[in-house]
C-alpha cells in the first residue's frame, strides 16, 4: 500500500487524532502528578476555576461528557477535599459542584501547566493556539455532521 492510498492508516484523520490524544494526555501526566491530579480531574477543575458553582448537567455539557461518567471523578475530587457536591437550594433536583478553598488554591499551582506543556512539546504558544483553533474547527464540523444525519 502506498502513502497515496486513501485507506492508508497513516492518512486517516481519526487515527492521527486518536494517537495525538493519547500522547498529549500521557505528556500531561508528569506535569499534573505534583499537583496530585489526573488529566480528567484537571479538566473538571479548569471548568470550575472558570465558573462556580456549576450544576452537574452544566459541567457535563462543558466537558462534553455524560453526567454518570463524571460522578466517580467528582467523588474522587471530593474525597481529596478539592470540591463539594450539594443539592441546589433553589431546586433540589439539581446537583451543584463548588470548589473548596483547597480547590481554589490549587489554581495558582496549576497556572504553570500550560507553559510547561508548551515547553515539553517544543512548540510556541502561537503554534499551540493554531492547533487549538484547528481542533475546535474539527469539533464543530463533526458536531454539525452528527446533527445533519437525522
Amino acid at each position: 500500500m502506498s502513502s497515496s492510498d486513501p485507506l492508508s492508516l497513516e492518512r486517516q484523520v481519526c487515527f492521527a487524532l486518536t494517537v495525538a490524544s493519547r500522547s498529549i494526555v500521557a505528556a500531561y501526566k508528569p506535569v499534573l502528578e505534583p499537583l496530585g491530579i489526573t488529566h480528567p480531574q484537571y479538566l473538571v477543575l479548569l471548568a470550575l476555576w472558570e465558573e462556580r458553582p456549576l450544576t452537574l448537567s452544566e459541567l457535563a455539557r462543558r466537558l462534553r461528557q455524560e453526567a454518570p461518567t463524571l460522578s466517580p471523578l467528582l467523588k474522587r475530587l471530593e474525597s481529596r477535599g478539592l470540591l463539594v457536591r450539594h443539592r441546589s437550594d433553589a431546586d433540589e433536583r439539581r446537583l451543584e459542584i463548588s470548589l473548596t478553598p483547597a480547590g481554589i488554591a490549587l489554581r495558582s499551582e496549576a497556572e504553570r501547566v500550560p507553559l510547561e506543556m508548551a515547553r515539553r512539546l517544543g512548540m510556541s504558544p502561537e503554534r499551540l493556539v493554531e492547533l487549538h483553533e484547528a481542533m475546535i474547527e474539527l469539533i464543530e464540523a463533526s458536531r454539525l455532521s452528527l446533527g445533519n444525519q437525522g
